[in-house]
Protein backbone atom coordinates (compact mmCIF):
# COMPACT_ATOMS: atom_id res chain seq x y z
CA UNK A 1 0.00 0.00 0.00
CA UNK A 2 2.72 2.29 0.88
CA UNK A 3 4.52 1.55 -2.50
CA UNK A 4 1.04 2.65 -4.31
CA UNK A 5 0.55 5.91 -2.51
CA UNK A 6 4.22 6.72 -3.44
CA UNK A 7 4.38 5.92 -6.60
CA UNK A 8 0.97 8.49 -6.78
CA UNK A 9 2.46 11.03 -5.10
CA UNK A 10 5.52 10.59 -7.84
CA UNK A 11 3.00 10.73 -10.84
CA UNK A 12 1.07 13.35 -9.50
CA UNK A 13 4.55 15.38 -8.76
CA UNK A 14 5.37 15.60 -12.22
CA UNK A 15 2.32 16.52 -13.54
CA UNK A 16 2.42 19.53 -11.10
CA UNK A 17 5.88 20.17 -12.37
CA UNK A 18 4.78 20.07 -16.16
CA UNK A 19 1.48 22.20 -15.56
CA UNK A 20 4.26 24.65 -13.39
CA UNK A 21 6.51 25.40 -16.63
CA UNK A 22 3.70 25.63 -18.58
CA UNK A 23 1.73 28.25 -16.67
CA UNK A 24 5.49 29.93 -15.90
CA UNK A 25 5.93 30.34 -19.79
CA UNK A 26 2.17 30.83 -20.21
CA UNK A 27 1.90 27.97 -23.13
CA UNK A 28 -1.55 26.20 -23.04
CA UNK A 29 -1.19 22.56 -23.36
CA UNK A 30 -1.52 21.72 -26.99
CA UNK A 31 -1.29 25.42 -28.68
CA UNK A 32 1.57 27.57 -30.21
CA UNK A 33 4.24 28.84 -27.82
CA UNK A 34 3.05 32.57 -27.01
CA UNK A 35 3.02 35.16 -24.49
CA UNK A 36 -0.05 36.64 -23.47
CA UNK A 37 -0.34 39.79 -22.21
CA UNK A 38 3.03 40.69 -24.07
CA UNK A 39 4.15 42.90 -26.51
CA UNK A 40 4.54 40.96 -30.05
CA UNK A 41 8.05 42.26 -29.95
CA UNK A 42 9.01 39.12 -27.15
CA UNK A 43 7.51 36.28 -29.11
CA UNK A 44 10.57 35.83 -32.06
CA UNK A 45 9.64 33.51 -34.82
CA UNK A 46 13.03 32.63 -36.94
CA UNK A 47 13.00 31.90 -40.47
CA UNK A 48 11.66 27.49 -41.49
CA UNK A 49 14.58 25.35 -40.62
CA UNK A 50 14.77 22.49 -43.86
CA UNK A 51 17.02 19.31 -42.82
CA UNK A 52 17.02 15.97 -44.73
CA UNK A 53 15.92 12.99 -42.88
CA UNK A 54 18.94 11.45 -41.27
CA UNK A 55 21.08 14.52 -40.47
CA UNK A 56 21.45 16.22 -37.06
CA UNK A 57 19.22 19.29 -36.36
CA UNK A 58 20.71 22.03 -33.92
CA UNK A 59 18.21 23.85 -32.49
CA UNK A 60 19.72 27.76 -30.48
CA UNK A 61 18.26 30.07 -28.80
CA UNK A 62 20.00 33.31 -27.29
CA UNK A 63 19.77 33.84 -23.17
CA UNK A 64 20.66 36.66 -22.05
CA UNK A 65 21.07 38.24 -18.44
CA UNK A 66 18.75 37.46 -15.45
CA UNK A 67 17.40 34.23 -16.85
CA UNK A 68 15.63 32.96 -14.32
CA UNK A 69 14.10 29.20 -16.28
CA UNK A 70 14.73 28.22 -20.20
CA UNK A 71 13.28 25.47 -21.72
CA UNK A 72 13.00 23.64 -25.14
CA UNK A 73 9.47 22.94 -26.18
CA UNK A 74 8.18 20.19 -29.16
CA UNK A 75 4.78 21.44 -29.77
CA UNK A 76 3.31 20.91 -25.87
CA UNK A 77 6.19 18.39 -25.30
CA UNK A 78 9.16 19.67 -23.37
CA UNK A 79 12.49 18.49 -24.33
CA UNK A 80 14.99 19.79 -21.93
CA UNK A 81 14.23 22.25 -18.85
CA UNK A 82 17.24 23.94 -18.45
CA UNK A 83 20.16 21.24 -17.80
CA UNK A 84 16.90 18.53 -17.05
CA UNK A 85 16.24 16.28 -20.06
CA UNK A 86 12.82 15.59 -19.79
CA UNK A 87 12.45 13.22 -23.20
CA UNK A 88 12.92 10.22 -23.10
CA UNK A 89 14.18 9.55 -27.15
CA UNK A 90 18.14 9.03 -26.60
CA UNK A 91 18.19 10.91 -30.24
CA UNK A 92 17.91 14.19 -28.27
CA UNK A 93 20.65 15.61 -26.12
CA UNK A 94 22.06 18.90 -25.03
CA UNK A 95 24.70 20.76 -26.40
CA UNK A 96 25.09 24.20 -24.89
CA UNK A 97 23.40 26.30 -21.60
CA UNK A 98 25.24 29.18 -20.33
CA UNK A 99 24.61 32.62 -19.93
CA UNK A 100 24.55 33.47 -24.08
CA UNK A 101 22.73 30.49 -25.31
CA UNK A 102 20.58 27.64 -25.05
CA UNK A 103 21.52 24.51 -27.60
CA UNK A 104 20.17 20.86 -28.07
CA UNK A 105 20.10 18.75 -30.68
CA UNK A 106 18.57 15.76 -32.29
CA UNK A 107 19.83 13.10 -33.88
CA UNK A 108 18.83 11.06 -36.62
CA UNK A 109 16.07 13.17 -37.84
CA UNK A 110 13.13 11.50 -38.91
CA UNK A 111 9.85 12.51 -40.14
CA UNK A 112 8.18 12.57 -36.73
CA UNK A 113 10.44 15.26 -35.89
CA UNK A 114 9.11 17.97 -38.38
CA UNK A 115 7.06 20.55 -37.01
CA UNK A 116 7.47 23.88 -34.50
CA UNK A 117 10.12 24.25 -31.80
CA UNK A 118 9.89 26.55 -29.11
CA UNK A 119 12.43 27.76 -26.43
CA UNK A 120 10.82 29.68 -23.81
CA UNK A 121 12.77 32.14 -21.99
CA UNK A 122 12.02 33.39 -18.38
CA UNK A 123 13.79 36.75 -17.08
CA UNK A 124 13.36 38.76 -14.38
CA UNK A 125 10.60 41.00 -15.84
CA UNK A 126 8.87 38.40 -18.30
CA UNK A 127 8.72 35.85 -20.39
CA UNK A 128 10.16 35.29 -23.98
CA UNK A 129 9.63 33.13 -26.72
CA UNK A 130 11.27 32.10 -30.24
CA UNK A 131 9.31 29.70 -32.26
CA UNK A 132 11.11 27.79 -35.49
CA UNK A 133 9.35 25.46 -38.01
CA UNK A 134 11.62 22.52 -38.40
CA UNK A 135 10.41 20.71 -42.57
CA UNK A 136 12.21 17.21 -43.02
CA UNK A 137 13.08 16.61 -46.70
CA UNK A 138 13.06 12.28 -47.34
CA UNK A 139 14.55 11.13 -50.59
CA UNK A 140 12.40 8.72 -52.79
CA UNK A 141 11.84 5.44 -52.24
CA UNK A 142 10.82 2.97 -54.13
CA UNK A 143 7.88 0.81 -52.05
CA UNK A 144 6.45 -1.41 -54.53
CA UNK A 145 7.71 -2.46 -57.93
CA UNK A 146 6.37 -5.10 -60.39
CA UNK A 147 8.18 -8.35 -60.37
CA UNK A 148 10.38 -10.01 -63.42
CA UNK A 149 7.63 -11.26 -65.67
CA UNK A 150 7.82 -14.09 -68.37
CA UNK A 151 4.59 -13.57 -70.80
CA UNK A 152 3.90 -14.58 -73.92
CA UNK A 153 4.00 -12.73 -77.46
CA UNK A 154 0.71 -10.90 -77.85
CA UNK A 155 -0.05 -10.78 -74.54
CA UNK A 156 -0.66 -7.19 -72.30
CA UNK A 157 1.80 -6.45 -69.87
CA UNK A 158 1.41 -2.97 -66.84
CA UNK A 159 4.38 -2.28 -65.02
CA UNK A 160 3.73 -0.48 -61.69
CA UNK A 161 6.08 1.30 -59.89
CA UNK A 162 5.26 3.33 -56.22
CA UNK A 163 7.45 5.68 -54.31
CA UNK A 164 7.18 7.86 -51.57
CA UNK A 165 9.82 10.69 -50.69
CA UNK A 166 9.38 14.57 -49.30
CA UNK A 167 8.73 16.49 -51.28
CA UNK A 168 6.71 14.05 -53.49
CA UNK A 169 8.68 12.00 -55.95
CA UNK A 170 8.23 12.05 -59.83
CA UNK A 171 8.36 8.35 -61.24
CA UNK A 172 8.78 7.62 -64.73
CA UNK A 173 9.51 4.27 -66.79
CA UNK A 174 11.96 3.60 -69.49
CA UNK A 175 13.17 0.92 -71.33
CA UNK A 176 16.99 0.55 -70.64
CA UNK A 177 18.35 -2.51 -72.38
CA UNK A 178 18.13 -2.20 -75.31
CA UNK A 179 17.30 0.99 -75.25
CA UNK A 180 14.20 2.27 -76.67
CA UNK A 181 13.07 6.52 -76.11
CA UNK A 182 9.90 5.76 -77.82
CA UNK A 183 8.72 3.39 -75.24
CA UNK A 184 8.92 5.37 -71.97
CA UNK A 185 6.13 6.51 -69.09
CA UNK A 186 6.02 9.80 -67.04
CA UNK A 187 3.64 8.39 -64.26
CA UNK A 188 3.26 5.16 -62.32
CA UNK A 189 1.97 2.68 -64.56
CA UNK A 190 3.48 1.63 -67.96
CA UNK A 191 1.21 -0.42 -69.90
CA UNK A 192 2.74 -2.34 -73.04
CA UNK A 193 -0.50 -3.82 -75.23
CA UNK A 194 0.31 -6.75 -77.64
CA UNK A 195 3.78 -6.55 -76.60
CA UNK A 196 5.67 -8.18 -79.26
CA UNK A 197 9.60 -10.06 -79.28
CA UNK A 198 11.52 -7.04 -80.06
CA UNK A 199 9.55 -5.53 -76.64
CA UNK A 200 11.87 -7.55 -73.92
CA UNK A 201 14.31 -6.66 -72.32
CA UNK A 202 15.30 -5.16 -69.04
CA UNK A 203 12.81 -2.11 -67.51
CA UNK A 204 14.17 1.16 -65.33
CA UNK A 205 11.84 2.70 -62.95
CA UNK A 206 13.31 5.92 -61.55
CA UNK A 207 11.79 8.17 -58.85
CA UNK A 208 13.24 11.34 -57.97
CA UNK A 209 12.94 14.55 -55.74
CA UNK A 210 15.28 17.81 -55.25
CA UNK A 211 16.87 15.25 -52.75
CA UNK A 212 18.02 12.12 -54.73
CA UNK A 213 17.00 9.80 -57.25
CA UNK A 214 15.98 6.03 -56.51
CA UNK A 215 15.51 3.94 -59.51
CA UNK A 216 14.97 -0.18 -59.76
CA UNK A 217 14.59 -2.30 -62.69
CA UNK A 218 12.58 -5.17 -64.06
CA UNK A 219 13.16 -7.42 -66.69
CA UNK A 220 10.27 -8.52 -69.20
CA UNK A 221 10.85 -11.79 -71.47
CA UNK A 222 8.56 -12.45 -74.22
CA UNK A 223 7.91 -16.25 -74.86
CA UNK A 224 7.86 -17.13 -78.79
CA UNK A 225 7.74 -19.91 -80.68
CA UNK A 226 10.41 -21.14 -83.17
CA UNK A 227 11.39 -19.91 -86.87
CA UNK A 228 13.66 -22.01 -88.56
CA UNK A 229 16.08 -20.77 -91.13
CA UNK A 230 15.22 -22.19 -94.85
CA UNK A 231 16.40 -25.09 -95.68
CA UNK A 232 18.84 -25.90 -98.64
CA UNK A 233 20.31 -28.62 -100.98
CA UNK A 234 23.00 -30.13 -99.73
CA UNK A 235 25.82 -32.27 -101.70
CA UNK A 236 28.35 -34.28 -99.82
CA UNK A 237 30.77 -36.50 -101.37
CA UNK A 238 31.27 -40.27 -100.73
CA UNK A 239 33.57 -41.20 -97.84
CA UNK A 240 34.28 -38.11 -97.04
CA UNK A 241 32.38 -35.74 -93.73
CA UNK A 242 29.43 -34.09 -94.21
CA UNK A 243 27.57 -32.15 -91.69
CA UNK A 244 24.12 -30.20 -91.77
CA UNK A 245 23.48 -27.80 -89.28
CA UNK A 246 19.89 -25.93 -88.49
CA UNK A 247 19.68 -22.76 -86.78
CA UNK A 248 15.93 -21.41 -84.70
CA UNK A 249 14.78 -18.17 -83.72
CA UNK A 250 12.64 -19.29 -79.91
CA UNK A 251 12.46 -17.85 -76.41
CA UNK A 252 12.76 -20.49 -74.46
CA UNK A 253 15.52 -22.28 -76.45
CA UNK A 254 14.22 -25.00 -78.72
CA UNK A 255 14.53 -28.82 -78.71
CA UNK A 256 15.93 -30.24 -81.96
CA UNK A 257 14.57 -33.21 -83.65
CA UNK A 258 16.02 -35.12 -86.63
CA UNK A 259 14.49 -36.84 -89.05
CA UNK A 260 15.19 -38.18 -92.63
CA UNK A 261 12.02 -38.33 -94.83
CA UNK A 262 9.66 -39.43 -92.02
CA UNK A 263 11.91 -41.52 -89.46
CA UNK A 264 13.56 -40.07 -86.85
CA UNK A 265 17.38 -39.90 -86.60
CA UNK A 266 18.88 -40.08 -83.22
CA UNK A 267 22.33 -39.44 -81.87
CA UNK A 268 25.04 -42.53 -82.79
CA UNK A 269 22.59 -44.08 -85.45
CA UNK A 270 24.28 -45.15 -88.23
CA UNK A 271 27.81 -43.57 -87.88
CA UNK A 272 25.94 -40.10 -87.56
CA UNK A 273 26.47 -38.06 -84.31
CA UNK A 274 23.76 -34.69 -83.14
CA UNK A 275 24.90 -32.14 -81.15
CA UNK A 276 22.65 -29.63 -79.76
CA UNK A 277 23.97 -26.05 -78.42
CA UNK A 278 21.62 -22.99 -77.69
CA UNK A 279 19.58 -21.96 -80.83
CA UNK A 280 22.43 -24.16 -83.25
CA UNK A 281 21.58 -27.99 -83.69
CA UNK A 282 24.26 -29.89 -86.25
CA UNK A 283 23.90 -33.04 -87.67
CA UNK A 284 26.90 -34.85 -88.55
CA UNK A 285 28.25 -37.67 -91.19
CA UNK A 286 31.53 -39.21 -90.45
CA UNK A 287 31.85 -41.53 -93.70
CA UNK A 288 29.31 -40.62 -96.17
CA UNK A 289 27.82 -43.65 -98.07
CA UNK A 290 25.27 -44.03 -100.78
CA UNK A 291 22.85 -45.06 -98.52
CA UNK A 292 22.57 -41.70 -96.75
CA UNK A 293 20.95 -40.35 -99.71
CA UNK A 294 17.46 -38.55 -98.54
CA UNK A 295 15.87 -35.52 -97.51
CA UNK A 296 16.51 -34.51 -93.80
CA UNK A 297 14.44 -32.45 -91.88
CA UNK A 298 15.04 -30.49 -88.71
CA UNK A 299 12.31 -29.37 -86.09
CA UNK A 300 12.33 -27.47 -83.66
CA UNK A 301 9.96 -27.46 -81.08
CA UNK A 302 9.18 -25.17 -77.61
CA UNK A 303 6.11 -24.44 -75.42
CA UNK A 304 4.77 -22.67 -77.40
CA UNK A 305 4.70 -24.52 -81.08
CA UNK A 306 7.44 -25.83 -83.48
CA UNK A 307 8.38 -25.21 -86.80
CA UNK A 308 10.07 -27.62 -89.49
CA UNK A 309 10.89 -26.05 -92.70
CA UNK A 310 14.18 -26.17 -92.62
CA UNK A 311 14.22 -29.58 -95.18
CA UNK A 312 17.55 -30.61 -96.76
CA UNK A 313 18.02 -32.66 -99.91
CA UNK A 314 21.21 -34.36 -98.96
CA UNK A 315 22.47 -35.45 -102.86
CA UNK A 316 25.85 -37.76 -102.75
CA UNK A 317 28.40 -36.70 -105.37
CA UNK A 318 30.35 -39.36 -107.12
CA UNK A 319 34.63 -38.41 -106.64
CA UNK A 320 36.00 -36.32 -109.36
CA UNK A 321 39.25 -37.05 -110.92
CA UNK A 322 40.37 -34.18 -108.79
CA UNK A 323 39.05 -35.83 -105.72
CA UNK A 324 40.97 -39.53 -106.76
CA UNK A 325 44.40 -37.46 -107.50
CA UNK A 326 44.67 -35.99 -104.29
CA UNK A 327 43.63 -39.28 -102.35
CA UNK A 328 46.25 -40.83 -104.70
CA UNK A 329 48.79 -38.71 -103.62
CA UNK A 330 47.92 -38.97 -100.36
CA UNK A 331 48.17 -42.06 -100.62
CA UNK A 332 51.57 -42.51 -102.57
CA UNK A 333 53.51 -39.78 -100.39
CA UNK A 334 52.77 -42.27 -97.05
CA UNK A 335 54.35 -45.13 -98.73
CA UNK A 336 57.71 -46.68 -97.27
CA UNK A 337 61.13 -45.88 -98.82
CA UNK A 338 61.40 -49.62 -100.13
CA UNK A 339 57.93 -49.40 -101.68
CA UNK A 340 59.56 -46.53 -103.57
CA UNK A 341 62.28 -48.83 -104.49
CA UNK A 342 59.73 -51.56 -105.81
CA UNK A 343 58.44 -49.58 -108.17
CA UNK A 344 61.62 -48.22 -109.48
CA UNK A 345 62.31 -51.34 -110.60
CA UNK A 346 58.95 -52.47 -111.88
CA UNK A 347 59.47 -48.88 -113.97
CA UNK A 348 63.05 -49.33 -114.70
CA UNK A 349 62.69 -49.27 -118.81
CA UNK A 350 61.23 -45.58 -118.22
CA UNK A 351 65.30 -44.41 -115.83
CA UNK A 352 67.03 -44.13 -118.92
CA UNK A 353 67.24 -40.22 -118.81
CA UNK A 354 69.75 -38.17 -116.98
CA UNK A 355 67.48 -38.78 -113.59
CA UNK A 356 69.09 -42.09 -113.08
CA UNK A 357 72.64 -43.21 -111.27
CA UNK A 358 74.06 -46.25 -112.51
CA UNK A 359 76.08 -48.40 -110.39
CA UNK A 360 78.59 -49.21 -112.31
CA UNK A 361 79.43 -52.93 -110.85
CA UNK A 362 75.12 -54.51 -110.90
CA UNK A 363 73.95 -51.66 -113.21
CA UNK A 364 71.19 -51.37 -111.14
CA UNK A 365 69.12 -48.13 -110.00
CA UNK A 366 69.80 -47.37 -106.85
CA UNK A 367 69.54 -43.74 -105.81
CA UNK A 368 66.62 -41.62 -107.65
CA UNK A 369 66.43 -37.45 -107.62
CA UNK A 370 63.76 -35.40 -106.45
CA UNK A 371 62.29 -35.26 -110.10
CA UNK A 372 62.83 -38.76 -110.67
CA UNK A 373 60.57 -39.35 -108.33
CA UNK A 374 57.65 -37.37 -108.73
CA UNK A 375 57.17 -38.13 -112.14
CA UNK A 376 56.98 -41.85 -111.43
CA UNK A 377 54.02 -40.42 -109.03
CA UNK A 378 52.36 -38.89 -111.98
CA UNK A 379 52.96 -42.12 -114.67
CA UNK A 380 51.64 -43.97 -112.05
CA UNK A 381 48.51 -42.08 -111.89
CA UNK A 382 47.93 -41.55 -115.31
CA UNK A 383 48.29 -45.35 -116.07
CA UNK A 384 45.12 -45.55 -113.56
CA UNK A 385 43.02 -43.66 -116.11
Amino acid sequence: MKMVVCGYCAASWRRCVVMSLRLLFLLPAGLPVRSQGESQSDNKQMDNITIRQGETLFLSCSQGDFVTHTAWLNRSSILYAGEDKWSVDPRVSLVTLNQDEFTIKIEDVDLTDEGQYICAVQTSSRPRTTSVHIIVQVPPKILNLSKDLVVNEGSNVILMCLANGKPEPAIGWSMLSPSDDSLSSDSEILEIPFISRNRAGVYECTAANEIAVDTQTVELTVNYPPSVSDGRDVGVTLGQRGVLQCEADAVPDADFEWYRDDRRIFNGFYGIEIEDAGAFSKLTFFNVSEADYGNYTCVAINKLGKHNKNFVDVEIIEPTSSTLLQVETASVLEMTSSDFAQTAFENNDLLEGPGAVQDGNSGTSTVFTPTCLLLIILLQLLLKF
